[in-house]
């Protein structure tokens, strides 16, 4: 069974950095799409970054700013998030579709992560 844990959230200042990880543990997967969301106080969740195949997308709000990458050695995904603004505060999850063995038959599987807060300062 794949299980996602999720890294790197923290307090910064207003114009830092952090780098999110969300690590997927397990055998017999490969990646097929991941996706960061961030849900603010009061807001819904919304999608951040995109990744499938060689295609990526972002929403307006943080384009040139973030950057989703995959390690696929490590089976890790990253949302390395430069010139924080206070208004990217939010808990950030990881969203993986995976090709993973399933009793026997491989199909795609959805998974999010537990969460982590990211708190941006002004």
């Amino acid at each position: 069974q794949v299980q996602l844990v999720e890294s790197g959230g923290g307090l910064v200042q207003a114009g830092g950095s952090l780098r999110l990880s969300c690590a997927a543990s397990g055998s017999d997967f490969s990646f097929d799409a991941m996706a960061w969301y961030r849900q603010a106080p009061g807001k819904q969740r919304e999608l951040v970054a995109r990744m499938s195949g060689n295609s990526t997308h972002y929403v307006d709000s943080v384009k040139g700013r973030f950057t989703i990458s995959v390690d696929n050695a490590k089976n890790t995904v990253y949302l390395q998030m430069n010139s924080l603004k206070p208004e990217d505060t939010a808990v950030y999850y990881c969203n993986l579709v995976l090709l993973s063995l399933e009793a026997g038959d491989y199909r795609y599987i959805e998974l999010w992560g537990q969460g982590t807060l990211v708190t941006v300062s002004s």
